[in-house]
């Protein structure tokens, strides 16, 4: 079931026994499971309310059969036991043998788990296994992938007109390419400039230039951008920044080799006539950048990018040997370029 389908079935009222929700897009994930609660209603802890993760999963079967005492259904939320992960941390004979007991167990008691219990499972991510299978048979299974741009643009275009703020597309583009589209940030980023245009009002592009808070890969752009400029200073300025954030700098040295590789595989698919799309892997909700990789891949010629991507590896190397300190490195591959 897609995330749009799910949140119309819960604002309908329509409550499932059986769900399984996993994906990326933690903040919608967390909003579904906050309707299902209270859908469900009145809550106890230990009584209709059971929480289980990998330290009590062994426990799953007898809390569904345990009755929930004075009340007619019990809510289990199963988060993060590892049952359903493609790569589990316990790997072992015990596990698997519990995932295909529970995933039996299911089975032949549908029928009593529809009557008395609601089962919540989440995961980060999941293996196409048998209990999987029997979840998605008799409930509902939701992936929270990350959001497609223009199912992005129509959420905060949604919150805008709730206060009655006027926002245009270009302007909804730029708030993503600025913050991310993660959207608990993009929610927190809409909402500041609501408060700041206030109702009536229509937000501009100089609010998210001015008041938007810029997520890490977007300033490793804004860090190519000056660095293909050959504007050193500026570039320059964006690296200190990052590393007076507190962003750990062999992290800003990784994404920068990711980066870069990324621009030299874009100037090569144009060279090549190829698909940037599928040669970079990108997925749905980043197809968007393509057109900002292009726009870098032609600051540099590609003997260039081979030359950056070279000198990223080696100083690499020769940090963790200990030659060289890998701020004056990053300084001085920058500094290469003026």
């Amino acid at each position: 079931m897609t995330v749009d389908n799910l949140e119309r079935n819960l604002k309908q009222g329509k409550l499932n026994s059986i769900y399984l929700f996993y994906g990326e897009e933690l903040y919608l994930l967390e909003n579904a499971v906050k309707k299902i609660k209270k859908l469900f209603g009145e809550l106890i802890l230990g009584i209709n309310y059971i929480q289980i993760d990998e330290t009590n999963v062994n426990n799953i079967i007898s809390d569904i059969e345990t009755p929930a005492f004075g009340f007619d259904k019990k809510l289990i939320i199963i988060k993060n036991t590892g049952l359903l992960k493609k790569e589990r941390k316990l790997n072992t004979k015990a596990n698997d043998e519990l995932q295909k007991k529970l995933a039996d167990y299911i089975k032949e008691n549908i029928e009593a788990i529809k009557e008395s219990i609601v089962l919540v499972f989440i995961e980060e991510d999941i293996s196409k296994c048998e209990l999987a299978k029997v979840i998605e048979e008799n409930g509902i299974a939701c992936n929270f992938e990350r959001l497609k741009p223009i199912n992005i643009k129509k959420r905060l275009k949604a919150i805008c007109n709730s206060y009655e703020v006027n926002v245009d597309e270009k302007t909804l583009d730029l708030l993503i390419e600025t913050s991310g589209t993660n959207m608990q940030n993009l929610i927190n980023e809409i909402r500041k400039l609501i408060e700041y245009t206030g109702k009536g009002g229509t937000i501009k592009k100089e609010a998210v230039e001015k008041l938007a808070t810029k997520e890490f890969e977007a300033r490793i752009f804004d860090l190519t951008d000056e660095l293909g400029k050959k504007d050193i200073p500026k570039a320059m300025e964006i690296l200190k920044e990052l590393i007076y954030n507190k962003e750990p700098v062999q992290k800003i040295l990784i994404t920068l080799y990711n980066h870069f590789k990324k621009i030299y595989l874009t100037k090569l698919c144009m060279e090549k006539n190829r698909d940037i799309i599928s040669v970079l892997k990108l997925k749905p909700n980043q197809t968007f950048l393509v057109s900002k990789y292009k726009r870098q891949a032609g600051y540099f010629k590609t003997n260039e990018l081979r030359k950056i991507l070279g000198e990223l590896i080696n100083l690499d190397k020769n940090y963790k040997s200990g030659l060289i300190d890998i701020n004056i490195g990053l300084e001085a591959i920058l500094c290469a370029y003026i």
